[in-house]
């Protein structure tokens, strides 16, 4: 049985542990989205005998899908020059550099970006302020090729794989999610046709970058919501997406962030991960307040996840992942 140690290759793509740095905000970019060298530091800092996979924090595919003013952008072919130097730094220092992509729909402001938000209906995310309007079938159209083409330039800059968000409450789960999609086309409806947005999207990043690239997918596989996705939902949508194109899923939960701050203990979407890797068939990554190094490893071995995500600890300390493998080594 692998422990948190033994690489991984998936496609390919070798990890040379089973250690994800998960995608956590700074906003440190520029107004126009633009690496700094504050990013180049910050990251450099965390992959450097760190983790197998480092997942850059989420870029906004277009303007109207940003979430701050700070948050780095893959809107245009001029950013790909500071990304380019992004994933350098952070291959240089050993990890294999992924990007997450990501448009937020209905959790940005009117306020950011001068226009009423978009989502799948006219429903706001439960606990956020605005109130989107819906999508026009050409729009979803359009915004599939947007996707595709931020994927594209993740390929230029020379990142290993790219992310598509669809947690969090972002645009791709607020199609997914009952609570936010009441549409009566074939976009909405049934958990199939709630999923087509999403997976037209996967496929059109999939075409953009061909078999070079890895593809993952942040998957909100529990709203923690009344009336939203469940995690028996997750059984049935997780081999969906992975036959769309997905590499891995990255599980998480929480629509819109709810309901995730009554969660404590270590790992607790891990169990919920280990349902959707039985139902997809693909390596996923586990999540969730991860800390021990002793907890990290004995979840590899038992076979629940493929890959643990440590963010808030990295954070805390660069060195987190060197002091697990003196830490672990001194146990056998």
């Amino acid at each position: 049985m692998a422990n948190l140690f033994d690489p991984l290759e998936v496609r390919g793509v070798r990890l040379r542990n089973r250690i994800v740095m998960p995608p956590i905000a700074t906003e440190r970019a520029t107004p126009r989205g633009e690496v700094t060298d504050w990013h180049l530091a910050h990251y450099e800092a965390i992959a450097t005998d760190g983790p197998g996979l480092l997942i850059v924090e989420h870029t906004y595919i277009r303007r109207d899908g940003r979430v701050s003013d700070r948050q780095l952008g893959v809107y245009d072919d001029a950013l790909i020059p500071g990304l380019a130097r992004l994933a350098q730094t952070i291959k240089a220092a050993g990890a294999a550099a992924c990007l997450q992509i990501t448009h937020a729909g209905a959790r940005t402001t009117r306020d950011l970006i001068g226009a009423q938000p978009v989502s799948a209906w006219t429903l706001p995310v439960p606990g956020d302020p605005e109130t989107p309007r819906a999508l026009r079938r050409e729009e979803i159209q359009q915004l599939a090729r947007d996707y595709a083409e931020a994927a594209r330039r993740a390929q230029a800059a020379g990142f290993d794989a790219v992310e598509i968000h669809g947690a969090h409450g972002y645009l791709l789960g607020q199609f997914v999610s009952p609570l936010t999609n009441r549409r009566t086309d074939d976009y909405g409806g049934s958990l199939e046709n709630r999923l087509r947005f999403p997976c037209e999207v996967i496929r059109a990043v999939r075409e953009a970058i061909g078999r070079d690239l890895l593809v993952l997918y942040r998957f909100g596989a529990d709203d923690l919501t009344p009336g939203g996705i469940t995690a028996d939902d997750a059984e049935r949508i997780a081999p969906i997406l992975a036959g769309a194109g997905v590499d891995i899923l990255d599980v998480s939960g929480g629509l819109g962030g709810s309901g995730r701050d009554r969660f404590t203990e270590q790992g607790y979407f891990v169990l919920l991960a280990a349902r959707v890797r039985r139902a997809a068939g693909i390596p996923t990554i586990g999540v969730g307040n991860v800390r021990d190094p002793e907890y990290a490893d004995r979840v590899i071995r038992d076979g629940l996840v493929d890959l643990i995500a440590v963010g808030r600890a990295q954070l805390a300390d660069p060195d987190w992942v060197a002091k697990a493998r003196r830490l672990l080594a001194s146990r056998e």
